[in-house]
């Protein structure tokens, strides 16, 4: 199962600031990304981030929607609330997508610039 997401808080952290964010002024959520992207790095599953969306592949919903939900945990205390956009390719059976789906299409654009 592969999961592609974007976790970011809004409005003001309840009781202060988050823990080790100065006030920021340019609306910045890196530390708040950071703090979910160390959950991935963590879990042991394949990962990549890129700059909109992190995605993850698990073997199953309950291994990957467990990381999923404490990367949106650990954001939490960056703000009054937290926005998460999730899209799942559920293909039982299949493993290494993360990698192979990216190969395939760079084939098809190889093979499309050869016609």
């Amino acid at each position: 199962m592969l999961v592609a997401f974007s976790v970011a808080p809004s409005g003001s952290p309840s009781g202060g600031s988050a823990p080790d964010r100065p006030e920021a002024g340019d609306a910045s959520v890196h530390d708040a990304v950071a703090a979910a992207v160390a959950v991935v790095r963590a879990s042991g599953l394949a990962h990549r981030t890129t700059s909109m969306f992190t995605e993850i592949e698990g073997p199953d919903w309950d291994t990957v929607m467990d990381v999923v939900k404490r990367a949106t945990e650990a954001v939490m205390p960056y703000g009054s609330r937290v926005s998460l956009v999730l899209k799942a390719d559920i293909r039982p059976g299949y493993s290494g997508e993360i990698d192979a789906k990216v190969e395939r299409l760079e084939r098809a654009i190889d093979e499309a610039g050869t016609l």
